[in-house]
C-alpha cells in the first residue's frame, strides 16, 4: 500500500511541477512537492525531491540534476540599496540562476539569484549558496564555501560511459 501511495504522490508532484513549468521537453521525475516557474528550462533526466523556485528570474537546470527535499531557489530580492525607501522600496531586483549538468543539491539547500553552479557540483545539505561554485567542486555551509573536489578522472570516465543515475 505504501508503494502505491508513493507512486500516486510522485505522479501528482510531477504533474504539478510540469504545470508550473508550462513548457518542457525532457524527462522529469518528481518525488516531493516542486514548484517551478515559466522561466525555468530543464535538461534531460532531471530529478526533484522537493524544490521551490521563488521569483521570476530565469532558472536553468542542466541534465542529470538531482535535488534533495526542501530546496529553494530565490531569483528575486527587494531593492534595499538605491531605492527610495528603507529598509526597501516597492521595486525588485531579479537575478537568474544557472545550474550545469550533473549537479546534486542535498536536502534544505537555498540558492540565491545570480549564482552559477558548474558541472558536477555537489552542495552539502543545509547550505546557502550566495556565489558561483566552480566545476567539480563540493561546497557547503552558510554561506557555502568549496571544501573539496570530485575525482575528475573518475567523474569523466563515468560521464564518458554514460553512467547517470
Amino acid at each position: 500500500m505504501k508503494r502505491l501511495i508513493k507512486k500516486i504522490l510522485s505522479l501528482l508532484y510531477t504533474l504539478y511541477a510540469k504545470f508550473t513549468l508550462g513548457n518542457f521537453k525532457s524527462s522529469v521525475k518528481v518525488n516531493g512537492f516542486t514548484r517551478l516557474s515559466k522561466n525555468t528550462t530543464l535538461g534531460e533526466n532531471v530529478n526533484f525531491n522537493g524544490l521551490i523556485i521563488q521569483g521570476n528570474g530565469k532558472c536553468h537546470f542542466g541534465s542529470n540534476f538531482h535535488s534533495g527535499p526542501n530546496c529553494k531557489i530565490i531569483t528575486i530580492n527587494h531593492n534595499f540599496d538605491g531605492g527610495n525607501k528603507i529598509p526597501y522600496d516597492e521595486t525588485y531586483i531579479v537575478k537568474d540562476v544557472f545550474i550545469d549538468d550533473n549537479v546534486w543539491l542535498g536536502a534544505d539547500v537555498t540558492i540565491l539569484g545570480g549564482v552559477t553552479l558548474g558541472e558536477g557540483v555537489i552542495i552539502q545539505a543545509g547550505s546557502v549558496v550566495v556565489k558561483d561554485i566552480p566545476n567539480y567542486a563540493i561546497a557547503g555551509g552558510h554561506p557555502a564555501k568549496v571544501f573539496s573536489q570530485r575525482d575528475i578522472n573518475h567523474y569523466e570516465k563515468l560521464k564518458h560511459e554514460g553512467r547517470f543515475h
